[in-house]
């Protein structure tokens, strides 16, 4: 059993705790801005061994994720959009400024790492600023991590079908397991909300979602380990013992986010 990553856990989730909770919506922005810019700093690093990325773009990208419960409503999705070409076209202005010193190679990556980071994030913060949105937050936390530790345990136990080699230790026991844990937790936590919280989600519907964003989690896992395989790392820091860092603690997080904005904006 993997003490560390179990004692991280123990004493990380607390402080998730702590400012998903009491803290309000910019709280929770600056808090999602540090931990963008962490795991940037760590896919800069990973990337840098291929190619050179503009960093002070990236950096300067995970601190929108701080003002964007400043704008507008009305306004929020326009700029959302406009960001895309904004990033693009800021990048082509390095080609051009450094004379090519900073190739295509070197702004697709950037671009990669900025819209992978950054823009899926920003839906986490968008969850979080809807109503009801400190109660909607924790089904994407459950859906990524609550998948993600069914299947550790269960992979780590009964796991002997590997899934695939971009990720070896994964195995289909593990991933299986890690999507029916990963609904039933979401089920548990619809019985608590509703019986507690006075909501009325639909059961059938959540373990639906669930299901969904579980699946999507775990591709978004799978994404993370074929960047550090192409770059030939185990990790992408060790700033979280047992998990390795940031962005390996995230990975599944952010990948889904976007879809469970959707799912929560419909339903």
């Amino acid at each position: 059993m993997d003490i560390k990553r179990i004692t991280s856990g123990l004493l990380g989730f607390p402080l998730v705790l702590i400012i998903l909770i009491i803290g309000n919506n910019i709280v929770v922005g600056i808090a999602l801005a540090a931990i963008a810019l962490l795991a940037m700093n760590e896919y800069f690093n990973a990337i840098s061994k291929v190619a050179k990325p503009v960093k002070w773009l990236g950096y300067l990208s995970c601190l929108s994720i701080a003002i964007i419960n400043f704008i507008p409503k009305e306004y929020l999705g326009m700029c959302i959009v406009l960001s895309i070409p904004t990033v693009v076209l800021i990048l082509f202005v390095q080609v051009i400024a450094t004379e090519m010193k900073t190739n295509f190679k070197d702004i697709a990556f950037s671009f990669l790492g900025i819209f992978y980071i950054v823009f899926f994030m920003i839906f986490v913060a968008l969850v979080d600023g809807m109503e009801n949105g400190k109660i909607l937050i924790w089904y994407i936390i459950i859906a990524s991590w609550g998948t993600d530790i069914c299947a550790f345990f269960v992979g780590m136990k009964f796991g002997k079908h590997k899934f695939s080699k971009i990720s070896p230790k994964k195995s289909i026991e593990g991933c299986i397991a890690g999507t029916i844990g990963g609904i039933l937790l979401m089920i548990l936590y619809t019985y608590i909300v509703n019986t507690f919280f006075g909501m009325s989600f639909s059961y059938l519907e959540i373990s639906g979602i669930g299901l969904i964003l579980s699946l999507i989690g775990q591709i978004g896992d799978f994404a993370a380990s074929s960047i550090k395989r192409y770059v030939d790392i185990k990790d992408f820091s060790n700033l979280i013992p047992g998990h390795g860092g940031m962005l390996d603690r995230i990975d599944s997080l952010i990948f889904l986010a976007p879809f469970a904005y959707v799912f929560f904006t419909v339903i």
